[in-house]
């Protein structure tokens, strides 16, 4: 019996050496250390062994069992720490797997080429909260008490007086009230308003507030400025007209229109057959917005602008549906 432990002893060890990964190891669990494998079966012929023997040989057969556990539990931590052992070998001569690389959304990539149109322009960057209070959104920018825009249906209230902000302009107040002129900025942004989701709009869209404020300035610059943006952007042979509108915070005030890209003048869907766009507004500060931001009304004047970035790149890619940009739909994206 003795000379039989021995034997299994070496023949388990061999066998233990020359396993390679967790099938092989769980294969020799079961031969050697189940309740049915060959240690356990010579427990079992312990029965017949002479009394005067048994000591000496169950005393063996306890160190080969404890033997072959903890040389099992060494052998599985050692495959668990390399987990490739036994595993094919790779072959470093093999070409890579390609990884498909991401793009930036069509939005990004819209307020990224603005902001270099307006950066070689002098305009710096400036950004505000999202979550906005009645005061910045509607009061600092001459919205009187009463304007519809402070009803529940176009707004998302928060508290009374918390709100999601619904232009970016509020910015333009916060930017005003921590710098004395010149200001030179522009705002990109995230603005919420209580719509109806359609191809056209949308409860969640983005906006590009500029601004500019300082001595003498000129409503011929503020058109000077958008005129050279809208050729960068659109190309040098874009024709532009303006024409009188009403907003609270800038007096007088007028809407950008460039002549429709996609059909030439012709009439198309796009620009509802009448081949101009509509790309902005914009108009000189309100003296009651630099009032409120502190301002010298006599000494500075200034002029603001604001376009919605969805409509920009609905007219540059050609798109008739907002709700695309927002659907993460990766057979739209990837065109861009």
């Amino acid at each position: 019996m003795q000379e039989t432990i021995k034997a299994l002893r070496e023949e388990l060890s061999a066998e233990l050496a020359g396993i390679k990964n967790q099938n092989e190891l769980e294969t020799f669990r079961i031969k050697y250390l189940a309740r049915k494998g060959r240690i356990a079966g010579l427990f079992d012929a312990l029965k017949n062994v002479p009394a005067a023997d048994k000591p000496p040989i169950g005393k063996a057969l306890n160190e080969l069992r404890s033997f072959a556990q903890t040389s099992f539990e060494e052998k599985e931590k050692q495959l668990q720490q390399s987990p490739i052992a036994g595993s094919r070998a790779i072959d470093v001569s093999l070409p890579g797997r390609p990884r498909p690389v991401g793009s930036k959304h069509p939005i990004t990539q819209t307020i990224d080429e603005l902001r270099q149109i307006f950066g070689r322009m002098g305009f710096s960057v400036a950004s505000g909260p999202d979550i906005e209070d009645d005061y910045h959104n509607f009061t600092a920018l001459n919205f009187p008490p009463d304007h519809p825009a402070r009803d529940m249906q176009d707004t998302f209230f928060i508290s009374k007086s918390i709100l999601l902000r619904t232009h970016t302009s509020p910015v333009q107040i916060r930017v005003m009230e921590n710098q004395q002129p010149p200001v030179r900025v522009i705002i990109p942004g995230r603005v919420y308003r209580n719509e109806a989701i359609s191809s056209r709009s949308h409860v969640i869209f983005h906006q590009l507030e500029g601004l500019y404020v300082d001595t003498g300035v000129t409503f011929s610059e503020l058109k000077g400025t958008l005129v050279s943006f809208a050729k960068q952007l659109y190309g040098s042979s874009v024709r532009y007209k303006f024409r009188p509108t009403f907003f609270p915070f800038t007096e007088p005030s007028a809407d950008m229109y460039i002549s429709c890209f996609i059909c030439n003048q012709k009439g198309c869907p796009v620009c509802k057959y009448i081949g101009w766009l509509e790309i902005l507004g914009s108009g000189m500060v309100h003296p009651n917005v630099l009032k409120y931001c502190g301002y010298d009304i006599e000494r500075f004047s200034g002029y603001a602008f604001g376009m919605g970035i969805e409509r920009m790149a609905l007219l540059r890619y050609g798109i008739d549906d907002i709700r695309l940009y927002f659907e993460n739909d990766l057979r739209f994206l990837r065109q861009f």
